[in-house]
């Protein structure tokens, strides 16, 4: 059973994904730069243009993640301080509420 959010888990997925398809993007550039023609010329200068943007946008997107994470972690520490014994009670129960649904099993 996983402990994050279904969004934050996407959420890290298609900064995965986006890092491979920038990479691969980069690489195609690369094979292509001996490549001649004006349209060929205007389609990597596009490319490159996109590129940049789409680094920046990756940049942005995971330091607004790492931005929400640290909030979530820096409000469950000020909860488990200020309430240890909540905190002691809501992990007891869900221990108790993922035994009995293992020990249906």
């Amino acid at each position: 059973m996983s402990a994050r959010p279904a969004n934050e888990v996407s959420t890290d997925q298609l900064i995965q994904d986006f890092k491979v398809v920038v990479a691969d993007a980069e690489a195609l550039m690369k094979a292509t730069a001996d490549q001649g023609g004006e349209k060929l010329a205007a389609v990597r200068t596009r490319v490159a243009d996109s590129l940049a943007h789409a680094k920046e946008s990756l940049a942005e997107a995971q330091t607004a993640l790492m931005q929400r994470t640290r909030a979530a972690a820096r409000a469950t520490d000020e909860y488990v301080h200020d309430k240890p014994w909540y905190a002691v009670g809501i992990a007891a129960a869900i221990g108790l509420l993922i035994g009995l649904l293992l020990g249906r099993r």
